[in-house]
């Protein structure tokens, strides 16, 4: 397994990079905008730290976050996404969003922090019983 990045929501995209970059000082690393999804990614970390970034999320339709939704969820590399799903289940995890595109899923910690698991490399084939596994709660 292997840390990736931890991601907060934004709702105002402007004054947060001018946050980030300009106050703290971090570097945006990539961007990437989904407009069917209707939300951008913005990466930054601290120079030289590049492997270990902030996600900036912002969703493009105004929403008010409660329940500490700004704060997104911790994201790990895994070798294979079935089978550490899989072993979470077996231990008693709840998988919340399993991984039915073979390369995402989301669980939640003890203290509900969302952590999100991604397939190292390109995304396995959709296999069942993971293709129709429906979302349990939320991430």
């Amino acid at each position: 397994m292997r840390y990736l990045h931890t991601m907060v929501r934004v709702s105002d995209l402007e004054e947060s990079l001018d946050f980030y970059c300009n106050k703290l000082g971090l570097k945006q690393t990539r961007r990437s905008d989904f407009e069917a999804g209707r939300f951008t990614l913005i990466f930054v970390a601290p120079e030289g730290q590049e492997e270990c970034p902030l996600e900036l999320t912002w969703n493009w339709d105004p929403e008010a976050y409660g329940e500490g939704r700004n704060f997104g969820h911790v994201a790990y590399e895994v070798d294979d996404i079935y089978a550490t799903c899989e072993r979470l289940m077996q231990a008693g995890v709840t998988i919340n969003r399993p991984p039915r595109d073979g390369r995402m899923a989301f669980i939640r910690s003890p203290d509900n922090i969302s952590i999100e698991l991604l397939q190292k490399g390109d995304a396995q084939p959709p296999v069942e019983p993971w293709a129709s596994m429906g979302n349990t709660g939320h991430w």
